[in-house]
């Protein structure tokens, strides 16, 4: 037993694709957005510890380069799916788990399967770091589809995509973060020249009555 196996395995993340059966203008592979996900939370853990945070690095960077590492096992499942109901949602947690857990007994060096075990664990939790994880995982998502609205897609998988995800951002539980998304990110976003019409989808949350 050695290292090999999830060396190789990593090539794996590079050829599951996001958002798999449907038409996109660009295609985005799993390896591609755990990176772009640590550049976010790079960003944002320094913006929130710029004023007054204090910001476990070591943690954040292991939790956002390691988030999606178990779709090795079952690929991207679509978000509409995978949020259908909670129940399906924990279903899918537990599938993730047990054969994380299942791949580092069997593939990792047994002195390091206790630190992998830690480290592959799911990372969005109640912590400023998971939380920026989770942050980080949906600002992905909001790009990702507001990519295909900008180039003038007009599947509407993808204005549920960038709608639910900006939805999610302005309520998650970080004030710091979600107040420069929206004063000065969204600002931009909202002032592209765009094929489909951005700036209505957006307000259309923004002006929501629980906003």
């Amino acid at each position: 037993m050695g290292i090999h196996k999830f060396f190789t395995s990593l090539n794996d993340l590079e050829r599951i694709f996001r958002a798999p059966g449907r038409f996109k203008f660009e295609e985005h592979n799993v390896a591609a957005h755990s990176w772009k996900v640590s550049q976010y939370a790079m960003f944002f853990g320094t913006l929130e510890e710029l004023n007054g945070a204090t910001v476990n690095w070591k943690s954040l960077y292991e939790k956002t380069i390691n988030h999606d590492f178990a779709e090795v096992f079952i690929g991207d499942i679509k978000t509409p799916v995978k949020h259908a109901s909670v129940e399906l949602k924990q279903m899918l947690a537990h599938v993730e788990e047990k054969m994380m857990e299942k791949f580092i007994r069997e593939e990792i060096p047994p002195e390091f399967q206790e630190i992998f075990l830690e480290r592959m664990k799911e990372g969005k939790d109640e912590t400023l770091e998971g939380r920026l994880l989770e942050f980080s995982d949906k600002l992905d998502q909001f790009y990702e589809s507001f990519a295909e609205l900008k180039r003038g897609n007009t599947d509407k998988e993808f204005i549920i995509m960038y709608q639910q995800a900006l939805e999610k951002l302005l309520k998650m539980p970080l004030d710091v973060s979600v107040r420069y998304f929206k004063e000065e990110i969204l600002r931009d976003v909202i002032s592209e020249e765009t094929h489909i019409n951005i700036a209505a989808l957006t307000n259309e949350v923004l002006n929501k009555p629980d906003r």
